[in-house]
């Protein structure tokens, strides 16, 4: 349920459909513009598509349904498979029931998942010579269950999970071995109706599940939100016990995932020096406060996967300040020197704009990109441009030499663009275009 273009929902499907299981496969979306999946499963005879719309009569008399992430938990579809006693799996869970012996750090949080799973796998898989360590979950083109083909027992696999990924350990009753819980606060508030209880819940059952000898980190913000009478170890990471290491992504808070990051390498007995050198030769993340390059004395970073408004201003305030930790709810009124022109805006989610707004009028220009976020912003003298494109070429007409231009959207992707990456992927061609 739910085929989709990131290649998550291709990889597990071509997965079971390898293992010889009759498969329909069903997506909103249509034939032509799920074009790119349906051709790499075009060889496999055991596959039907249903596609353009779902049918109530593909959720009755089957084995499982293996619903994609972002499928409504409410869908009538879903209703209909558990009415007639069909198991609902997800990809990330079911993969954590069959592969026993194996042992799952699962990463989560608002912001900061990402940058802490490409971390802790950087320095585990750089540095164990006896396990084998594997990346799963919400990571682009990577799909987990068919992870079980090359798993065994020992073996580590690290995940991110966003909070409707959780939702399939919720219903497992089940949390990963390892967690760490780097942010929460308010997203997807289309998705979850307002409820911020709701996304909470989804979003604990990275730890609610957790055994004696499991272990939980987490960031310093998330700790009045963590129960005392948890059964896990519980560690707080600290940013400030992370100046010993040469780290080139900037932000405060960038520090306080690096600190979990190495909290879980210290748990498997990885040598300080050997954390170093792998901090040392890491240079962040695509789309996540990366520098792209300088053009006429103007540095570019490509921020594309804030899709907050709180995202951006932790993005304005760790390029104003690198080394302080982002401080969210009362962003700087005044940053000094104002060098940042920063392009944003895209598909709403129903979130606060204030503390945004307020970040976003301290840099020198805003020029923003069309979407039903952006109807909502009142920034003073913001610019609007009809493309990405259009925008990029504004920005840089304003810039001047030691200026920064941000592309952080601080909105979804959706209307203009097919999803995040598609939108990271055309900033970065116009960028690279550049001279």
């Amino acid at each position: 349920m739910g085929l989709g273009l990131l290649g998550r929902g291709l990889g597990y499907t071509r997965f079971l459909a390898e293992c010889g299981t009759d498969l329909i496969v069903t997506d909103l979306k249509t034939k032509k513009q799920l074009a790119v999946s349906v051709r790499a499963l075009k060889k496999f005879k055991n596959v039907k598509f249903v596609l353009g719309g779902h049918r109530l009569e593909d959720f009755r008399g089957k084995d499982m349904v293996i619903k994609n992430p972002g499928v409504p938990s409410d869908s009538i579809y879903v209703k209909e498979a558990k009415k007639n006693n069909i198991p609902v799996e997800m990809d990330v869970s079911l993969f954590a029931k069959c592969a026993p012996g194996v042992t799952i750090i699962g990463i989560t949080g608002t912001r900061g998942k990402s940058m802490t799973t490409a971390l802790v796998y950087e320095i585990l898989s750089k540095n164990f010579k006896n396990k084998k360590v594997y990346l799963g979950g919400n990571v682009r083109g990577v799909a987990t269950l068919p992870l079980l083909k090359k798993v065994k027992a020992g073996d580590i696999v690290v995940c991110e999970l966003d909070s409707w990924q959780l939702q399939g350990f919720g219903e497992a009753k089940m949390s990963p071995h390892i967690s760490v819980f780097t942010s929460f606060m308010p997203d997807h508030m289309n998705y979850y109706k307002n409820n911020i209880k709701k996304y909470f819940n989804d979003k604990a059952n990275i730890f609610k599940y957790q055994k004696r000898g499991d272990v939980l980190i987490i960031r310093p913000g998330v700790k009045k939100l963590i129960p005392k009478n948890i059964k896990s170890r519980l560690f707080m990471a600290d940013g400030e016990k992370m100046k010993k290491y040469d780290f080139s992504v900037p932000g405060g808070f960038q520090r306080e995932n690096l600190a979990c990051a190495v909290l879980i390498a210290q748990y498997f007995k990885i040598s300080d020096a050997q954390i170093k050198k792998t901090v040392k030769n890491f240079k962040g993340l695509e789309g996540r406060l990366q520098y792209v390059k300088t053009v006429k004395g103007v540095k570019i970073y490509n921020d594309n996967n804030a899709t907050t408004p709180e995202a951006t201003v932790a993005g304005i305030e760790a390029l104003s300040f690198p080394y302080v930790r982002h401080r969210g709810s009362s962003p700087m009124s005044d940053i000094g020197e104002k060098n940042i022109i920063l392009i944003c805006g895209g598909s709403d989610k129903g979130l606060d704009l204030r503390n945004f707004e307020k970040a976003a009028e301290s840099c020198r220009a805003v020029i923003l990109i069309p979407g039903t976020g952006t109807d909502r912003i009142k920034i003073k003298e913001a610019k609007k441009a009809k493309t990405l494109k259009e925008s990029v070429k504004e920005a840089m007409k304003i810039a001047k030499t030691g200026d920064i231009i941000l592309f952080s959207p601080a909105f979804a992707s959706f209307g203009m663009f097919n999803n995040e990456y598609e939108r990271n992927d055309k900033f970065m061609k116009i960028v690279k275009g550049l001279k």
